[in-house]
């Protein structure tokens, strides 16, 4: 009869971890369904706290899809930006023709166009509804002009090529309007910050909540602690409960901000787009992408558990058996 060989000590630990592991695993896993049972079984109370922190994370949403559209928006503003040349009487149709294909050769100019005067006496005529009174003129009065768009055009970039084509031969004066690219500029950087300081404020209104939320638990449940603190239970494990409950508020708080987030953008979505395209702009306006729905998701649901480990490293310690 072959005698068995003891396992080696390394094996024995081996499965001893892994036992562990499987163990914990499982309590965590029981643990975590009994929190969600147990806000199933209140509806009422777990929805009006879910939906606080939903609204709560809804309005930073909202800016950050806001931001992210006008980012987007603006990112055409040099390629829209445009230099007009007025160009003097003297100069001849085919010398302004010339004068505009010698700057289109410029590195600095993406597209140019010559509008002469009769061509822009009817434009005028089309657009202004008032070519009758161009009509009684004797003379057009309108000047051939040259329209440039320039590339990658900034405030100080803009001013220092306006100089520049300005001082040109043939050319009565240059105009290119850049405080509105600067005021732009200056309100999205202005919302960038507050948005980010709206999404700190009410990221600690979520941690608030949930910690009050939690609070309440923990002291509905004082008797059932102090039974599990009197056969053994360590704080951690009395804890565990308490910090998936507010991990499932927050990672429902979350889903409700995508959710309403989606139903305003499917409302407005159509109004938008035809505002948009009364100036020409073809600009879809987007919601939260799957990677950002998820980040929103993620860090709901980590406010919602950090909100619960500070309520209870607050509150259970103090629960001690007599």
């Amino acid at each position: 009869m072959s005698k068995r060989k003891p396992e080696s000590g390394a094996k024995q630990r081996q499965q001893t971890s892994t036992s562990r592991l499987k163990s914990l695993w499982q309590s965590h896993r029981a643990v975590a369904l009994l929190s969600i049972r147990k806000l199933i079984g209140e509806p009422a109370a777990s929805a009006m706290t879910i939906a606080v922190i939903g609204i709560a994370l809804l309005l930073p949403t909202t800016l950050f899809v806001a931001m992210n559209n006008l980012q987007i928006l603006s990112e055409g503003v040099s390629e829209s930006s445009r230099i007009t040349l007025y160009l003097a009487d003297t100069l001849s149709e085919a010398e302004g023709r010339s004068l505009s294909e010698q700057l289109l050769a410029r590195p600095d100019i993406s597209t140019g166009a010559y509008i002469s005067p009769t061509q822009a006496a009817e434009e005028f005529r089309e657009y202004s509804g008032l070519g009758d009174v161009l009509s009684e003129l004797e003379e057009n009065p309108l000047p051939a002009v040259i329209v440039l768009s320039p590339q990658d055009i900034d405030e100080a970039s803009g001013a220092a090529l306006l100089t520049e084509l300005n001082a040109l031969a043939g050319v009565e004066s240059a105009q290119l309007d850049l405080e509105w690219i600067a005021r732009l500029q200056r309100f999205l950087d202005l919302a960038q910050r507050m948005s980010t300081a709206l999404m700190l404020i009410l990221a600690l209104a979520v941690l608030f909540v949930v910690g009050n939320t939690i609070r309440l638990a923990i002291e509905s449940r004082r008797a059932e602690i102090v039974v599990v603190k009197l056969v053994g239970g360590t704080d951690s494990y009395v804890a565990r409960p308490f910090l998936y409950t507010g991990f499932w508020y927050g990672l429902g708080g979350g889903v409700l901000a995508w959710l309403l987030l989606s139903l305003i953008m499917l409302a407005l979505g159509g109004p938008l787009a035809a505002l948009l395209a009364l100036y020409d702009n073809q600009h879809t306006v987007h919601g939260l992408s799957l990677l950002s729905g998820l980040v929103l998701l993620t860090g709901s649901a980590l406010l919602g558990w950090l909100g619960a480990w500070i309520s209870v490293r607050q509150h259970l310690a103090a629960i001690e058996p007599r």
